[in-house]
């Protein structure tokens, strides 16, 4: 059980420390923003409680310095500057670092979070004299100068299994105390018969009626740990600053109070007040109330005397967490489903029974909309890796001197969680050669008369079946001219190679290419780009470069939805079948013998005028039987170009599930995995990235 719950806060504040870090940046962008400010005590308010709940003592020792600095800001005593959250960041990674150790990961640096607390803690005024934001006025400031004291109302019904998550209400009720005046009551009508009475669940609930000088926030601070297990609700029901001499009368009725908290409706407060009896004896008679309800209402009404109601309400919307194995499990089951009902298809076609055929067509109907909602249970926003970016461009646009923003858009497309996963490292090499080559230093800019300030923006859309993610910046663009020489010098062309735009881009993707002049701590290694190349073609996704010098480079990734489930077209060679992803092909084309001589011993084909390249699966796979007098081209698009691949049939469209290749056939080029079709019969996966650089390399052995 605490096994399970310590993995749970782990993470949880793995996703608060991503949220922490979010939250600085657009602190740095807005630095009188509250809700920032807020957001991030309350992330590190909850990283410190939680991690001493569970027993991580040393992060919840450590956040409670960078709260107790970082709180300062939140009362408006210390004001959010650069090197505050340049600590508060590293403090961050700090904090990640510690919760990596306790997993097993390599243990965390004392001297480095001392060095960031002794940081921070020289940060703090030396006075007392306040920097108030306009929130802090309104809960410290009164025209007399005088403390403004309000009063809330609270109720607070626990779920009756948070005593099983190790949380005692009683202590939270103890800590409302200690914040101002309070008066609780406690309802027991909750409580179930002995027979159905289990110990160990909370049956209480309470209203509490508080005057404090404290703040909103600082009442659900009181709660942020149990919020998700409880029924809470905090009113604001007077104002001591808020009194007006024509206030001054009694507070509301009894009845008023009891229909605002829920506990008595309109129509049955009319039906008692037709009685000529005290409205409260009368409740508690009718026993449409609890006298515990009535006496909280009473208390209500004695305190508060007078009030303009404030009333906020709050719904917070239902979720479950659920590990992501066992949606990967589900996802399994679906796709053996999906091969189960492909042969119920085939067998109902065979049959030609109509009860066969319709069962058939319903299974096939039920499955396919179960693969969608299964599918869709593991998008997420690609936005959760968008945000990681802006830490990077802030921290390597400070070490190499520019001045670099990041914009994004389309952070609510979604993505499978294992394509964004997959997504993460190539996008990190993208957006560092923008910063590194791309943007210039602020003083290059002005002389070209742009602003100092580059700019780089990350964004995502979707397309079919597809995800298009586009990283542009208004930078130098790249160089044609050392593209082609530094190829050159690398004997990847020859001198007088006559090559289109693309085709020069196309080259930065050559593994050790670089046109860096010096080699850096970023870059200049040749590192990066081949393997963005081959990671992006892993995905089955393919990558465009465009370049406009003096204005920037524009980087076009396209990428499938999902890896477990897709559309392809199934051919067949012999008696083997093969898949294409079909949202690489283009179209189908018949080849015949007349057109193979022809063409004089070249892969070349006519298609509606040009030449298109095709490569003969029979010759890739070595398969030596007798060729049909008709084959089959399918025309698909390679990086940019429109390749065929020759097979003596095209079946059709066909739903597969990928499954992978067992190690013996790991390193087998142009195959990527394998399908089981309904009939049982095995059918490969086709990788036409790597069939065309496998056939590149072929020719280029030859021409050598």
């Amino acid at each position: 059980m605490m096994e399970q719950a310590i993995a749970t806060y782990r993470e949880e504040a793995t996703e608060l420390l991503a949220e922490l870090e979010t939250s600085l940046l657009e602190l740095e962008e807005n630095p009188q923003d509250d809700d920032l400010i807020n957001r991030v005590f309350r992330a590190m308010h909850t990283i410190k409680g939680s991690g001493a709940m569970f027993g991580f003592d040393d992060i919840a020792r450590f956040t409670h310095e960078v709260e107790t600095v970082f709180d300062q800001v939140r009362n408006g005593k210390l004001c959010v500057t650069r090197p505050l959250l340049d600590l508060t960041l590293q403090a961050r990674d700090q904090i990640s670092t510690m919760l990596q150790a306790s997993a097993g990961g390599p243990p965390a640096d004392d001297a480095v979070g001392q060095q960031i607390i002794v940081g921070l803690q020289a940060l703090l005024p030396q006075s007392t004299t306040p920097v108030v934001t306009e929130a802090k006025k309104a809960e410290t400031a009164s025209a007399q100068g005088e403390v403004c004291q309000r009063t809330y109302r609270i109720r607070f019904k626990p779920a009756p299994e948070i005593m099983l998550g190790g949380t005692n209400p009683l202590n939270l009720l103890n800590e409302l105390r200690g914040l101002g005046q309070c008066e609780i009551v406690t309802h027991l009508d909750a409580i179930p018969l002995l027979a159905d009475l289990v110990p160990e669940q909370c049956h209480f609930y309470w209203d509490i009626i508080i005057t404090t000088p404290h703040g909103m926030d600082a009442l659900k601070d009181v709660f942020i740990f149990v919020e998700d297990d409880c029924e809470l609700k905090i009113d604001l029901v007077n104002d001591s600053g808020a009194i007006t001499a024509e206030d001054d009368a009694n507070y509301k009725n009894l009845g008023e109070i009891l229909v605002e908290r829920g506990d008595l409706s309109p129509v049955e407060m009319q039906k008692i007040l037709s009685m000529q009896k005290r409205f409260g004896e009368l409740l508690v008679q009718e026993g449409i109330v609890p006298s515990s309800k009535v006496e909280a209402a009473l208390l209500e009404q004695q305190q508060v005397r007078q009030i303009r109601q404030e009333r906020t309400s709050q719904d917070s919307g239902l979720s479950i967490r659920v590990p992501a194995e066992r949606l990967d499990h589900l996802v399994n089951l679906v796709g053996e489903l999906v091969t189960v009902q492909a042969h119920l298809s085939q067998i109902a076609d065979e049959k030609n029974d109509g009860d066969i055929v319709t069962i058939a067509e319903e299974v096939e109907r039920l499955i396919s909309e179960l693969r969608d909602t299964t599918l869709t249970m593991r998008m997420l926003p690609i936005g959760s890796t968008f945000s990681k970016f802006k830490r990077l461009v802030r921290d390597l646009s400070t070490e190499l001197g520019k001045e670099i923003d990041l914009e994004t858009a389309g952070a609510e497309t979604e993505l499978d969680k294992t394509v964004i996963e997959k997504l993460n490292d190539p996008l990190v090499h993208l957006i560092r050669n923008s910063i590194d080559h791309g943007i210039e230093m602020p003083d290059v800019r002005r002389a070209a008369g742009k602003s100092p300030k580059g700019i780089i923006h990350l964004g995502a859309v979707h397309s079919g079946d597809s995800v298009l993610v586009t990283i542009r910046d208004d930078g130098a663009g790249l160089d044609k001219e050392a593209i082609r020489a530094k190829a050159i010098e690398r004997g990847l062309i020859t001198a007088g190679a006559e090559l289109t735009d693309k085709e020069i881009y196309n080259l930065i993707f050559a593994p050790g290419f670089s046109t860096a002049k010096a080699v850096t701590s970023v870059s200049g290694r040749g590192v990066g780009m081949d393997v963005v190349k081959k990671a992006i073609e892993a995905l089955r996704g393919s990558i465009d470069i465009n370049s406009t010098p003096g204005q920037g480079s524009v980087i076009t990734l396209k990428i499938p939805l999902t890896l477990a489930i897709i559309e392809t077209l199934l051919v067949r060679i012999d008696d083997s079948f093969f898949v294409l992803p079909l949202a690489m092909v283009e179209e189908c084309i018949e080849l015949s013998r007349a057109d193979v001589e022809a063409a004089h011993g070249r892969n070349l084909a006519h298609v509606r005028g040009t030449l298109t390249p095709y490569i003969s699966l029979r010759e890739q796979f070595g398969i030596t039987t007798a060729q049909p007098e008709i084959e089959q081209i399918v025309i698909a698009g390679v990086g940019g170009n429109r390749i065929g691949f020759v097979v003596d049939d095209v079946v059709g469209e066909h739903q597969t599930v990928i499954k992978t290749l067992g190690r013996m056939y790991r390193d087998v080029q142009g195959i990527s995995g394998a399908t089981i079709l309904g009939d049982g019969t095995v059918a490969l996966i086709l990788d036409p990235s790597m069939l065309v650089r496998g056939a590149e390399l072929v020719e280029l052995r030859q021409f050598n």
